[in-house]
């Protein structure tokens, strides 16, 4: 798993400091590990004083989906691009 960004370490600190356990914050912080999605996380979080725990993974569930969206939206774009590239000069091989 990659190393927790300044942002995610930054969601930490706002979780235990709202009195969530430590095992959790850590958990969560392992799955939002990037400033995108720790940022998404905290700007959820600064709505409510203090949710339940089951809504915290709720939310982290729907902004690890959205990610992954995004990721393959630009995965497909990419290939849409390559294809076009394709139709337009043909499937040249290099010599």
């Amino acid at each position: 798993m990659k190393p927790r960004s300044q942002k995610s370490m930054e969601l930490y600190d706002i979780l235990l400091k709202r009195g969530y356990p430590e095992a959790f914050c850590d958990q969560i912080t392992k799955n939002l590990n990037t400033d995108f999605t720790a940022g998404r996380m905290i700007g959820y979080l600064s709505h409510y004083k203090k949710l339940p725990l089951e809504e915290i993974v709720d939310e982290m569930l729907a902004i690890l989906s959205d990610r992954n969206r995004i990721m393959q939206k630009k995965k497909m774009e990419s290939v849409n691009a390559s294809w076009n590239e394709h139709l337009m000069h043909g499937f040249e091989e290099e010599v």
